[in-house]
């Protein structure tokens, strides 16, 4: 059996000399090196940038977004969205561990798993589709996929339906994160609070930020704020377009009494939304992009632009035990879990 490398360089088929998450192709054949893990493959819950790009591309047709996910897969040897960069991740069970892994994991064959890299750097093969699910981002197919020895994964737990577990895990980072970052007393914006991500950074902030804090929910859609208010996730609710940067500025001015948000984290999956979260931000404080439609350039030269001295910091999709702190908040949390069931259990 063929040595590999724990990051999976021996898989690059080009460009020689990069790492798999940047590489333009790899090497998806699904005969493993003596330190990877084999997954026979369930489901692929797509990032959300990526996947609505491609139901854009597709106009929202089903078999359309079949083959342009499969040409994907086929040119790439991932499913890394060539518009975006980005992937998502997904669950299956363990076929196959290399025996250079014995006594390194905890894992065993027959483990059902999700794995917490992204599809941007994880071989991946796709056999047949079975279901798609537009509404939640998640493709069901029969497929394997590779596990490289520094590859994360959680196995998942007993107490929540698999696609539930999976919808969390996803986005798992991002109220890690969050827990990290609010103080009590903060001012927190989450811009797209009404989302999968938005909804759990919510909770983790208004639970951080305490009666002392202000929690605020950016919003686009009435039916989707409702929901969101309904289950008390924030302290205020804002329905505004968050490309248009200073309307939203102003809105957010008006709640504050001028003095604008500790914190602001941004987790929309279109474009163009570098500025509002800038703009919300008061000097010092910090804006978290966790969006995988977040442009660099546009961040560093418009928080530049504008005379913002703040913190900007690139959502990190890992941190310490982010997939045990997101899956509890469906413990904490009867009103979120029922949410996050009806959407994508």
């Amino acid at each position: 059996m063929k040595k590999g490398c724990p990051y999976g360089t021996h898989r690059v088929l080009e460009p020689k000399g990069v790492l798999p998450q940047p590489a333009l192709k790899i090497d998806n054949n699904m005969e493993i090196y003596d330190n990877e893990i084999l997954i026979d493959v369930q489901t692929l819950n797509v990032d959300s940038a990526s996947f609505t790009q491609i139901k854009e591309q597709a106009k929202g047709e089903l078999e359309e977004i079949k083959r342009i996910m499969k040409s994907i897969v086929d040119e790439r040897g991932k499913h890394q969205n060539p518009v975006t960069g980005s992937g998502g991740m997904l669950i299956g069970t363990v076929e196959k561990i290399g025996p250079a892994l014995e006594g390194k994991t905890d894992l065993k064959v027959g483990d059902k798993i999700a794995t917490l890299v992204s599809l941007s750097l994880t071989p991946l093969r796709i056999d047949e589709f079975l279901e798609i699910r537009p509404h939640v981002d998640q493709v069901d197919i029969k497929g394997k996929a590779i596990l490289f020895e520094s590859g994360i994964y959680a196995v998942l737990p007993d107490d929540l339906p698999e696609n539930l577990a999976l919808s969390v895990l996803d986005v798992a980072g991002a109220p890690a994160q969050t827990a990290k970052l609010v103080k009590p007393g903060d001012t927190v914006v989450v811009i797209g609070g009404t989302g999968k991500s938005g909804m759990l950074c919510l909770y983790e902030a208004k639970k951080r930020a305490g009666v002392t804090g202000k929690v605020i929910c950016v919003g686009s859609r009435d039916e989707t704020i409702a929901r969101t208010r309904k289950a008390n996730l924030a302290d205020y609710y804002i329905k505004a377009d968050a490309t248009n940067a200073v309307d939203l500025m102003n809105k957010v001015k008006e709640i504050t009494n001028g003095e604008m948000a500790d914190i602001v984290i941004n987790t929309v999956n279109i474009p163009n939304t570098e500025m509002s979260s800038i703009l919300l931000t008061k000097d010092q404080g910090i804006v978290y992009f966790f969006s995988m439609a977040t442009s660099f350039t546009k961040a560093a030269l418009g928080a530049e632009g504008v005379g913002k001295d703040i913190t900007m910091i690139i959502g990190n999709g890992y941190t310490k035990d982010h997939a045990a702190i997101s899956l509890e908040l469906m413990r904490e949390s009867q009103e979120l879990r029922n949410i996050f069931e009806e959407l994508y259990a």
